[in-house]
């Protein structure tokens, strides 16, 4: 059984988000890139742009897939993971680490108690697991 970091919160969609002084680094969790199967491009948003929670800001496109990316919060980008145009398997081999996505401030930081945390999470996952049975 998967563990998921317990410094992050989760989404229903199956993003993380994890706070360090302010910004917010978000990516998907291990369940969403196990699911996707081998990661082949990553479409994400500029620097600058700004997003509401639970608003598209970019997709994953898979062997399997393309899958839309939501913003877990609302906030401004102000960094994205330049190494993911060169090496999207990132997302795959390392998720909660360099397979990061995008950094961003948060506008409402009230948001982040509408996010699960890793048990609540843990939970989820399995009963999206039991349905897919």
């Amino acid at each position: 059984m998967a563990t998921y970091p317990e410094d992050c919160l989760y989404t229903r969609e199956h993003e993380w988000i994890r706070v360090e002084d302010d910004v917010g680094v978000i990516g998907i969790t291990d369940y969403a890139q196990e699911a996707l199967g081998d990661i082949v491009y990553v479409e994400l948003p500029s620097v600058g742009d700004h997003f509401s929670q639970g608003e598209p800001f970019g997709n994953v496109e898979s062997v399997k897939a393309v899958s839309e990316l939501y913003m877990p919060v609302s906030g401004e980008v102000v960094e994205i993971n330049e190494d993911l145009a060169e090496s999207p398997q990132l997302v795959n081999e390392d998720p909660y680490g360099d397979g990061w996505m995008v950094k961003i401030t948060l506008s409402d930081p009230t948001e982040l108690e509408t996010l699960m945390s890793a048990s609540e999470y843990e939970e989820y996952v399995k009963e999206e697991r039991q349905k897919e049975k």
